[in-house]
């Protein structure tokens, strides 16, 4: 799909380059403690994740806790799926319903949660069978769900930000967010002492990472979108890709925090006590941002759109300059004459191409990498300090590499980065699964790993981001939440189901642990298809100009 040349409003686009640096640089900084706490959130789990699993889970394997444990963790764990489809199939139904009107969209909700009713009946009422095999596959099962927890609330919390972000404001989303890391941090800490759910210890720990995984849903959309739309438009792909590089320095952070805390102790401690101050370390950087976020101002198109067109005035003279702020907002203002337009207003295209480009950038296997580096280095035969270390090694290429994609998206544009990541990151898990189901886990493995982080880093983590941020015209910008609540529903399968690819028994005697690799690297090509042929050049454009865009094809 070849990108569209628009007319530029001259007086407009020099307006925008009249900006206030400093200024601007600031608010993006504080918006991108989000992203840090985004990153940071999610990452901790890489450290916790083994002794999460002894903490929690592996008793289920003693056939003397088959009453006791096995069978309440089982049942409880199939109550909570059903619970979290309901909620995920509650929300697809409402973005259905927005999307398609209350006829067909409500068609299409009512039977998702029909669907969900008849399964749920179905998966309750299944007998738990005390064979070891199936209670082993079982385990891996709960163990990802346990993983993975977080990224139920960002499903949540991603599709809930559009919501969020029009009602309460950008400001007031981010508020939201640092609030919701809080209280994950200290319920994640002492999951046992804040058990108010009548649940096993386990999944009290589990709402509670949710409830973190609201927070980074909630960020994941609005931090960005808020460095965005204060930006101006040549340098607005650097500030927005600061997001992601505050993604990766928050996971970083984690990691060497992790290591940290590892090294207090032994083993035993580490089981019982050590995860619990790896995950209540968040609360630090939450009340931070907090604090900060009351000294930064309302983003001037969210004002506009609220109507409050004198207080959109004041920040645009901070961000650009009394002389340049008038005509910028006339510029918002010609493109908000519909502050509820119907989200299909502009095609179904820009949707469809939004809802993928977060789909691949999950599929494509990163959250494996990020989530369980320990556990794939573990499987490489290394210790778990060594694992730890070799995960900081992973976090230090996906900091260097980020900062890389930061200097050149506005130089080359965003579809020559998206490319040439995808192509790196598809040779980059084929060789990584061959590497397993030949044995060679030394150094090359390791390559590869590095070489495929690389490779993401540079495009699909920060750019995607960029393009996101970018491609959803002011009028249904809440419609970015579609394709974030899409980006975290993918994460989530990704990370439920690659312990039972990577651990269950048929397919590792099959391909070694490979298996799962080579399902990443034919993602990472279809990607490639997908930005050429379908995705456009946004390099340099106003959000102004590329709405303009969607008209001319809708």
């Amino acid at each position: 799909m070849a990108f569209i040349q628009t007319d530029r409003n001259d007086a407009a686009q020099g307006a925008y380059s009249k900006y206030n640096p400093a200024y601007i640089i600031l608010l993006t900084l504080v918006a991108t403690l989000g992203g840090l706490l985004f990153g940071y959130d999610t990452a901790v789990v890489n450290g916790a994740e083994k002794s999460l699993v002894e903490f929690y889970i592996s008793d289920i394997l003693q056939p003397a806790n088959f009453d006791s444990y096995a069978l309440p963790l089982i049942h409880q764990y199939r109550l909570l799926l059903v619970i979290v489809l309901a909620l995920i199939a509650a929300i697809l139904g409402g973005q259905m319903v927005k999307l398609f009107g209350r006829q067909r969209g409500g068609g299409v909700a009512a039977g998702l949660l029909l669907g969900i009713i008849a399964w749920a009946v179905y998966f309750m009422n299944r007998p738990v069978s005390s064979d070891p095999s199936e209670i082993k596959d079982t385990a891996d099962v709960v163990k990802g769900f346990v993983i993975a927890s977080a990224l139920i609330g960002c499903i949540i919390g991603g599709a809930a930000a559009g919501f969020i972000s029009r009602s309460l404001g950008r400001k007031g989303g981010l508020f939201v967010a640092a609030v919701m890391f809080l209280v994950s941090a200290i319920g994640a800490w002492k999951p046992e002492l804040f058990n108010i759910f009548g649940l096993l210890d386990v999944y009290s720990f589990v709402i509670y990472r949710i409830i973190g995984g609201i927070g980074v849903g909630v960020a994941s959309m609005i931090s960005p979108m808020y460095i965005a739309e204060i930006a101006p438009a040549h340098q607005r792909g650097k500030l927005v890709s600061f997001n992601q590089f505050a993604i990766i320095f928050g996971m970083l952070v984690i990691y060497f925090v992790n290591y940290y805390i590892a090294q207090q102790g032994d083993e035993e401690w580490l089981k019982t006590e050590g995860w619990r101050w790896m995950f209540f370390s968040g609360a630090i950087p939450a009340v931070i941002f907090f604090i900060l976020l009351f000294f930064v101002p309302e983003t001037p198109r969210f004002l506009v759109l609220k109507g409050e067109d004198e207080k959109a005035l004041k920040v645009l003279n901070k961000l650009s300059g009394k002389e340049a702020a008038p005509l910028i907002l006339k510029d918002i203002k010609s493109t908000l004459t519909e502050t509820h337009a119907p989200w299909l207003s502009y095609g179904g295209l820009v949707i469809i191409i939004g809802v993928l480009l977060s789909v691949f950038q999950q599929f494509v296997g990163i959250n494996v990498v990020l989530y369980y580096a320990g556990n794939i280095f573990r499987n490489m035969g290394a210790s778990t300090d060594t694992s730890l270390l070799q995960t900081i090694i992973v976090g230090a290429v996906n900091l260097l590499f980020t900062v890389v994609a930061i200097f050149t998206v506005d130089r080359f544009g965003r579809k020559p980065l998206m490319i040439i990541g995808s192509v790196g990151m598809a040779v980059s898990m084929l060789a990584l699964g061959f590497a397993f189901y030949f044995n060679q886990l030394g150094l090359f493995a390791l390559f590869f790993m590095l070489f495929y982080t690389a490779a993401f880093a540079l495009s699909w983590g920060p750019v995607c981001w960029v393009l996101l941020a970018e491609i959803f015209p002011n009028s249904i910008r809440g419609a970015l939440s579609i394709a974030v609540a899409a980006q975290w529903i993918a994460n989530w399968i990704v990370s439920l189901t690659f312990p039972v690819m990577n651990d269950n028994v048929w397919l590792t005697e099959q391909f070694n642990h490979g298996f799962a690799y080579w399902i990443y690297g034919v993602m990472a090509i279809l990607s490639a298809l997908f930005i050429w042929k379908m995705v456009p050049e946004t390099k340099g454009k106003t959000l102004e100009e590329i709405e303009k865009l969607w008209k001319k094809k809708s």
